[in-house]
C-alpha cells in the first residue's frame, strides 16, 4: 500500500471516530443536559387518564409548568368506568371524567378527590343536519347558524316513534341524511360521556327524576336501549368519534365534550361545517382526579391552583373550576360556536355510581326487561 492510499486510510478512520466521539457528545447533553440547564430535580408519577386529557398532558407547555414544579407526569388512557377494574399499585394517581367513576375508585384514595375542571356535553353537527333537527322542532340555532339549543324532550319522542331522517321534512333534499335518528356516544359500560348521555337522558325521560334505584331505571330502561342499540358497536372514547366528525366520517349527531370542540377553535383549526348544540338538559363532565400518593395529590392541587396550569387547561377547551375568567377570555371571540354563560341549559343531576352503572348495563343488555 503506497503512502497515499495508507493517509487517506488513516483519515478515514479518524473522521469515523471523531464522528462517533461526537456523536457521544451530543447524546451526554441530550441526555443529561437538560434537567441541569433548567436547574429542577423533578419526581416522576405515574397515572391513569380518560383519553380527552391525553393530548392535555402530553403539551410541551404543560410538561414544561409541572417540571418548574418538581413533577414529571407520565400517564397511561382508560375508559373512565374501567379504571376501577384496573389493578392500580405503582400508580401515583387516576384521572377519570366524571364524579362517578371517581367515586368507585375512593376506597384506594390517599385523599380526597380533587376537580381541577370540567366540561358540558355536547352535540356536534353537521350543518346541514342541524338545520333539518331545527326545521322539525327538534332544535334552535342562533343567527350564524354555528350554535343552538337540542330539545330533549323532542329529540327523545323522536326516538321512542322509531323516526328516520327521511320522514323530517326537508330531509330528502339532503341524500347523506338516512337511516335512524341517533345520536353517536361512547359505551356507557365502559365511557364516563356515554353513561352522562343515559344520565341526562333518564332524567328528561322520567319527568325531572333523578333514577334512584331499580324501579326508577327500569321505567326508562326501554328508551336507553334504543338510544344504544341503534348505533351498533360503540367506542369507548370519544376522542375517535369526535376524531371521526370532524375528518367527515360517520353518523351526522355526534356527542362530545365541549371542551374538544374549545380546544380546536382556541388552536384555530378550520371547524368545516361544525355546528355546536347544547342539550337543554345535559350534564358535566368534572375531571376529577383521584389521588393514591401524595405524588398524586400534589398534582391535584396545582391542576387546581397554579395560574399557569389553569391557562393551559383552558388552552385545552376545559373550564377551569370555580370562577373562571381564563375560559371566558380565551373563548371570547369563539361565541359563535360557544355558548359561555350555558344560558338555556339545565344541569341534569347525576345518579350515584351504583345505579348508573346498572342503567348503562341495562341500555347495552339485549335481553334486559324493563
Amino acid at each position: 500500500m503506497g503512502f497515499r492510499e495508507h493517509s487517506a486510510r488513516v483519515r478515514r478512520i479518524l473522521g469515523i471516530v471523531l464522528a462517533v466521539l461526537l456523536l457521544g457528545g451530543v447524546a451526554v447533553v441530550l441526555v443529561t443536559g437538560g434537567d441541569q440547564d433548567k436547574g429542577t430535580a423533578t419526581k416522576t408519577v405515574r397515572g391513569v387518564i380518560g383519553s380527552e386529557k391525553s393530548e392535555f398532558f402530553a403539551d410541551p407547555d404543560v410538561v414544561k409548568a409541572l417540571h418548574a414544579k418538581g413533577l414529571t407526569v407520565r400517564t397511561e388512557t382508560s375508559g373512565s368506568w374501567d379504571m376501577e377494574q384496573l389493578p392500580l399499585e405503582g400508580y401515583d394517581f387516576a384521572f377519570p371524567s366524571s364524579k362517578g367513576p371517581a367515586d368507585e375508585l375512593r376506597a384506594k384514595a390517599a385523599a380526597a378527590p380533587l376537580r381541577p375542571f370540567y366540561s358540558p356535553l355536547v352535540v356536534v353537527a353537521h350543518s346541514n343536519a342541524a338545520r333539518i333537527l331545527a326545521g322539525n322542532g327538534l332544535a334552535t340555532l342562533g343567527t350564524r347558524g354555528t350554535s343552538g339549543i337540542l330539545k330533549m324532550d323532542a329529540y327523545l319522542a323522536a326516538v321512542r316513534a322509531d323516526r328516520g331522517w327521511q320522514q323530517l321534512k326537508g330531509a330528502d333534499r339532503h341524500a347523506e341524511l338516512s337511516g335512524t335518528l341517533f345520536i353517536t356516544s361512547t359505551d356507557p359500560v365502559a365511557s364516563n360521556s356515554g353513561a352522562l348521555y343515559l344520565a341526562a337522558a333518564s332524567y328528561v325521560a322520567d319527568g325531572g327524576r333523578v333514577a334512584d334505584g331499580k324501579e326508577a331505571v327500569g321505567r326508562t330502561a326501554p328508551l336507553l336501549r334504543k338510544l344504544t342499540q341503534v348505533q351498533g358497536a360503540q367506542q369507548t372514547s370519544s376522542d375517535a368519534p369526535f376524531r371521526d366528525f370532524v375528518s367527515g366520517v360517520g353518523n351526522p349527531l355526534v356527542l362530545v365534550y365541549e371542551s374538544q370542540v374549545a380546544a380546536q377553535l382556541i388552536a384555530g383549526r378550520p371547524m368545516g361545517d361544525l355546528v355546536v348544540l347544547y342539550p337543554d338538559t345535559t350534564v358535566n363532565s368534572d375531571h376529577t382526579l383521584v389521588p393514591l400518593t401524595e405524588g398524586g395529590k400534589e398534582l391535584g392541587r396545582l391542576l387546581a391552583e397554579d395560574p399557569e396550569l389553569r391557562r393551559l387547561a383552558v388552552r385545552h377547551g376545559f373550564r377551569p373550576q370555580g370562577a373562571s375568567p381564563e375560559f371566558t377570555e380565551a373563548t371570547g371571540k369563539h361565541g359563535e360556536y360557544l355558548n359561555q354563560t350555558l344560558t338555556g341549559v339545565r344541569q341534569a343531576p347525576v345518579p350515584t355510581g351504583a345505579v348508573l352503572r346498572d342503567m348503562a348495563r341495562r341500555a347495552r343488555d339485549q335481553g334486559a326487561t324493563a
